[in-house]
């Protein structure tokens, strides 16, 4: 499909024989029914994203998308733009947290380059997907173009697709942007009943003040922006980010392509959560890793009705919680299909 014509189609449907199957399995073994909690449910819920009664993740692919943002010029962030680049390098070399997480779990890695004020290098890791070298200071109008919209929704599309062919069995995203902590709250002002006051956080590490001013700014800016944020595209492109708008499109094609994506923090949920709004049954197809520190996350997370897996305190983005996390998704799949049932280990269950 050419353009967007790819976003009216359906999600992929959960296999629901799989998953009666799993739930049926997960009776016979060896432990009282539900000892396992979450790690049960985790299980029946990858039978039936996977279509098979013993799901299995070994292949991971880590996407991290990067971008800067015109608005950081309005002081919104603790750190400057520059450093989206210099991050990006440190990805790459493996410097960063998500990408030690990611070598020590086998998952298959890129850092996608989607536009930096400042140079990024090319490395065999990084994949050169440049629309700008950052989105427009969305106070003084859209963040993005329609067409810049489309590039970046198109570039998550195309990542997921490549995995796919890789064979990847679970998608995790993640993201680099100085000042998407201003985009994901604007966000989730625009798409929950919470106000930006209940939402802004200190992101990369403002103080008391800085939180305060930050929210001044993003105040304007939805005030701005008032007519076009009652669409999840009109939000995304009037407020939005290229790395949130390619996450976004990510999940879509995730869930349209029947691969379940494992949700980092807060940004990753902002994107999601568009995603969602654009079609509801996405959210069959997204695992939600942690609980971020930044008191937006919640909020979201709420409105989805979801319960994070882990809940760490963290808040540094960058897809490390969710990879984070593989290893409690994996430990599910395992127990489900690798203990013994009650008939195979001679022991009696309590219908005995």
């Amino acid at each position: 499909m050419s353009n967007l014509e790819w976003l009216t189609q359906a999600p992929k449907a959960i296999d629901q024989a799989a998953m009666s199957a799993a739930s049926e399995h997960q009776q016979i073994l060896t432990k009282p029914a539900g000892s396992l909690g979450q790690l049960e449910a985790l299980a029946i819920r990858f039978a039936g994203m996977q279509g098979q009664l013993k799901p299995q993740i070994n292949n991971i692919q880590v996407s991290i998308f990067a971008a800067d943002h015109g608005l950081a010029g309005r002081g919104v962030s603790a750190f400057p733009q520059e450093v989206t680049a210099q991050m990006v390098s440190n990805f790459a070399h493996g410097g960063a947290a998500v990408s030690v997480l990611s070598k020590a779990r086998g998952a298959d890695f890129e850092v996608v380059n989607l536009g930096t004020v400042g140079p990024v290098a090319d490395h065999p890791t990084v994949v050169q997907a440049v629309i700008a070298s950052s989105t427009a200071d969305c106070s003084q109008g859209p963040a993005m173009t329609d067409a810049q919209l489309a590039l970046a929704l198109n570039a998550g599309r195309e990542r997921v697709l490549s995995a796919q062919e890789k064979g990847a069995e679970l998608f995790i995203g993640g993201e680099m942007g100085i000042g998407n902590t201003s985009a994901a709250s604007m966000i989730a002002a625009a798409l929950t009943e919470s106000t930006l006051e209940e939402l802004v956080g200190p992101g990369t590490g403002l103080d008391n003040a800085g939180v305060r001013a930050k929210q001044a700014v993003l105040e304007e800016v939805m005030a701005l922006h008032a007519a076009q944020l009652n669409t999840p595209l009109g939000v995304l492109q009037s407020v939005g980010g290229f790395e949130i708008a390619a996450l976004c499109g990510a999940y879509l094609t995730c869930a349209q392509q029947g691969i379940p994506a494992l949700v980092d923090g807060f940004i990753c949920t902002a994107a999601a959560l568009l995603a969602c709004r654009m079609h509801p049954e996405v959210q069959e197809w997204l695992v939600f890793a942690h609980n971020s520190a930044e008191p937006g996350h919640r909020a979201m997370l709420q409105a989805l009705q979801v319960q994070p897996l882990l809940n760490l305190g963290m808040r540094l983005g960058e897809g490390s919680g969710a990879v984070l996390a593989v290893d409690l998704l994996r430990s599910a799949c395992l127990l489900h299909g690798n203990m013994a049932t009650f008939a195979d280990a001679g022991v009696a269950d309590k219908s005995a």
